[in-house]
């Protein structure tokens, strides 16, 4: 999730754009509520005339300006400060952040898990605020200098034992009845689930999950064969609903042929450059159920 180079300025004024609109969206529906109370609660204002009305609820909005009613929330105010003076963007594109944004607009706030912790994560955890953002991150030293600069992040160190070079011999591992059966991923016997995640990560249940790690580039490194996996059978176990869940870097083989083999093509909503939003519904309603639509 982190980028090797700085990206164009362009995308890191559309972001703050982006973020920027985020931001008067809840000022405004925070000021039309707080106004629409005052109109409806105070019948005595009805009675004064035109300039005395206007009097009242100038010196109302100023009174409730000091209670911080309408205050802009701490973590959004920090996380436009930090992208307004950043020099560094986050790795995805626009196109790709607006994806999984848009599916925040419509269930913020909720509960978002993110494998990776990147110069991202600040943002993904303002678009949810007031739900719950998880990171999931590989890297004890990033994780440390990431929370000495947002404490506010909510983030836990993962370790994985899969290499990018094991992936075809996972990939035979995760057709077999074991890997295809629905549980909890941290009771599975299946080689590809992730057992060693802190314990809230198996109890929550997620309604967006983000795959944009562990580092998977060279054959040394881990791969995402086993995050991809564990994200699709924790959307399957989940007791009702769907999960939105985004794999990002699909341009990659191991991301490609996972993300289509584990989360299934069937349940593909779109792709946007290297992000792949796939919507996988509960199979617990119905353990019949294909693990791909057939």
């Amino acid at each position: 999730m982190r980028p090797k180079t700085s990206q164009a300025l362009n995308l890191k004024a559309l972001l703050l754009a982006v973020f920027l609109a985020f931001v008067l969206l809840f000022v405004l529906r925070s000021r039309l509520s707080s106004s629409s109370q005052e109109n409806t609660s105070s019948p005595i204002l009805q009675t004064f005339s035109t300039a005395k009305t206007f009097n009242a609820i100038k010196e109302s909005n100023t009174e409730n300006c000091s209670l911080g009613c309408d205050k802009l929330p701490r973590s959004l105010a920090q996380a436009l400060l930090h992208y307004a003076t950043s020099t560094i963007t986050p790795q995805q594109t626009l196109k790709e952040i607006s994806v999984t944004a848009k599916i925040l607009e419509k269930k913020s706030p909720c509960n978002f898990l993110v494998f990776g912790l990147g110069h991202d994560s600040l943002m993904w955890s303002s678009l949810n605020h007031g739900g719950r953002t998880v990171f999931l991150e590989e890297d004890e030293a990033w994780i440390e200098q990431i929370r000495r600069r947002f404490p506010m992040l909510e983030s836990y160190h993962v370790t994985y034992d899969s290499k990018v070079n094991q992936a075809d011999n996972l990939m035979d591992v995760g057709s077999g009845p074991e890997c295809t059966a629905i549980g909890d991923p941290k009771y599975s016997v299946c080689q590809l689930a992730l057992k060693g995640l802190p314990n809230e990560v198996y109890e929550i249940k997620w309604d967006l999950i983000m795959v944009d790690a562990p580092t998977g580039y060279h054959e040394e490194a881990p791969g995402r064969m086993t995050a991809i996996y564990t994200a699709g059978m924790m959307a399957r176990n989940k007791e009702e609903g769907e999960t939105d869940v985004f794999v990002h870097d699909v341009n990659r083989v191991v991301e490609d042929k996972f993300s289509m083999a584990f989360l299934c093509q069937q349940y593909m909503k779109k792709q946007e450059g290297r992000l792949r939003h796939f919507r996988i519904p509960s199979h617990r309603d119905s353990l019949e159920r294909p693990f791909c639509p057939e």
